[in-house]
């Protein structure tokens, strides 16, 4: 069964809609102001403290030191660190050193041929295949099937286009963010919409 992650999580009532939704992931962009679902380390560990067991808590990066990322990898705060800057795998190499047995997640913007061989190279545990980090659109789909490994595929879904996703490309997880917000903020039947089509094979 193909995973789901909501992303971009921000208010007391995001968390309370995914506990009711039951994704498989939840993410949170740290400190990055350029979003408007941007928090502080501190902000999402007190989001994190109502999560529900069972979603595991992703941190989403933009060029953070990787001190910070290991810093919250090592309290808890987050289970997954998920890179979307120019980390490259020396970088993932030195998170490795400071919080040993983290899970690492990098993203790709998906353009053509030579991103996908990227992202097949790339030393993380699992690459995201995406357009652009937030921009709502997808890439050309046609071109993941050169992707040789298990990819997360963002960028542009909502709960009508998840089964023709999953259908066509069999990602191991999709990762949503836009397409489950109203006026940019999440909205709780988009939310459940995406989990039960994300789950309707």
């Amino acid at each position: 069964m193909t995973k789901i992650k909501i992303c971009g999580l921000y208010r007391p009532c995001d968390i309370e809609y995914v506990n009711a939704a039951r994704p498989d992931w939840c993410g949170f962009i740290i400190n990055f102001p350029k979003s408007h679902r941007d928090l502080t380390p501190d902000r999402v560990r007190a989001l994190r403290a109502g999560l529900a067991p069972g979603i595991t808590p992703v941190g989403v990066f933009v060029n953070s030191p990787v001190e910070d990322v290991a810093a919250l990898l090592n309290d808890g705060t987050i289970a997954v660190a998920q890179l979307h800057g120019h980390e490259d795998d020396s970088y993932m190499a030195a998170l490795r050193a400071l919080a040993p047995g983290c899970t690492i997640w990098k993203a790709f913007k998906v353009r053509d041929p030579a991103d996908l061989a990227a992202a097949n190279a790339s030393a993380a545990d699992m690459v995201l295949l995406d357009n652009g980090y937030g921009t709502g659109q997808s890439f050309d789909w046609s071109l993941a099937q050169g992707v040789t490994r298990p990819y997360i595929l963002a960028g542009g879904l909502t709960p009508e286009n998840i089964p023709g996703a999953i259908s066509q490309l069999r990602p191991y997880g999709l990762d949503i963010s836009s397409g489950v917000e109203t006026d940019k903020m999440k909205d709780f039947d988009k939310i459940k919409a995406a989990v039960a089509a994300a789950r309707k094979e």
